[in-house]
């Protein structure tokens, strides 16, 4: 191949620039050209594509969000959306393509390959909601940005005797919950994956402030309810005073870890090898410490494990 490009869809994560850039060096470094697909698939659609240099992708490693901009395109799930990108990446002799995003992008990028275009899929989503990877791009940064929030949380918190539900992202996964509240020392952990009963909540706050402890911290995956709403709830019933805060986009932002960075750079020179190599149609991932590559399909149809090891120690924890 002597021309690829790339393209970030779906809700951003940090580290996805660290991504962006391996790819773009990687192909630079083989003799082959890299093209920046902006805003996504309604970019390739609308041919806002440009080639890049080592320059274009100079002092962003460490930077949160995505250069090249995302959008989800409905467009795209159409066959005249498909026709309208595929005459793009021919008239621009685009022979593969690179996507960076979750598993709505996976699935964009599968259609490509339909069309004939070879395509790599790069795991870019905080939730960690794809089953096939041990870790998606900006899982870890996202954790540390909540454990950053439960820490300044706890001190207002303790100073007013109060309970505070935290809110984070996770409609069906709740892996940012569990993790960050296990980290963070949480006293309840509420995750889509595991039923809850509000009773036994309110149970354990009362059994804190009757042995003294001044504060308590709940963690709320979005897609178990509203934290407002449980919070008054709570406060019905056990008389503490319990305030709500969603965290929200805030977990979206934030300069990338080490730790996503490095694993990123790793995926994308991963993509550019396998495109290089004549492969398409496969996603890249990571199981222990060792880099992976299997068929879209597959990998899409790997549902994701909770975690109920982890769960069980948190509780055991918090007691």
């Amino acid at each position: 191949m002597k021309k690829i490009a790339v393209l970030t869809s779906g809700g951003d994560a940090p580290g996805m620039n660290a991504a962006i850039r391996a790819v773009v060096r990687s192909g630079i470094y083989n003799d082959v050209k890299v093209m920046a697909i902006k805003q996504g698939f309604n970019g390739l659609i609308n041919a806002n594509i440009e080639e890049m240099n080592l320059s274009s992708v100079a002092d962003i490693i460490h930077r949160g969000g995505t250069i090249l901009r995302t959008a989800r395109s409905e467009e795209f799930r159409t066959e005249e959306g498909q026709r309208k990108a595929l005459n793009v990446i021919n008239v621009l002799g685009i022979e593969g393509i690179i996507v960076i995003g979750g598993d709505g992008s996976f699935k964009g990028a599968k259609k490509l390959n339909d069309l004939g275009i070879p395509t790599i899929g790069v795991p870019g989503t905080i939730d960690n909601d794809l089953g096939y990877t041990d870790y998606t791009i900006g899982f870890d940064t996202s954790i540390n940005t909540v454990i950053d929030a439960i820490s300044k949380i706890r001190d207002t918190s303790t100073s007013h005797g109060r309970a505070n539900i935290i809110e984070v992202m996770g409609r069906h996964c709740g892996d940012i919950a569990l993790m960050a509240g296990l980290a963070g020392g949480a006293e309840s952990i509420i995750v889509p994956e595991v039923g809850f009963n509000v009773d036994q909540v309110c149970n354990k706050l009362l059994k804190g402030r009757n042995r003294g402890k001044l504060h308590s911290i709940i963690i709320l995956a979005e897609g178990v309810g509203g934290a407002v709403e449980m919070s008054k709830e709570i406060e019905d019933k056990t008389g503490i005073e319990t305030r709500a805060t969603i965290l929200g986009h805030i977990q979206r932002g934030g300069s990338p870890t080490a730790s996503d960075r490095i694993l990123a750079s790793k995926m994308g020179a991963k993509a550019v090898d396998l495109l290089l190599q004549g492969v398409g149609n496969r996603v890249v991932g990571v199981n222990g410490k060792k880099l992976i590559d299997m068929d879209i399909d597959e990998a899409l149809s790997i549902k994701s494990n909770f975690d109920m090891e982890t769960y069980e120690l948190a509780k055991i924890l918090s007691i």
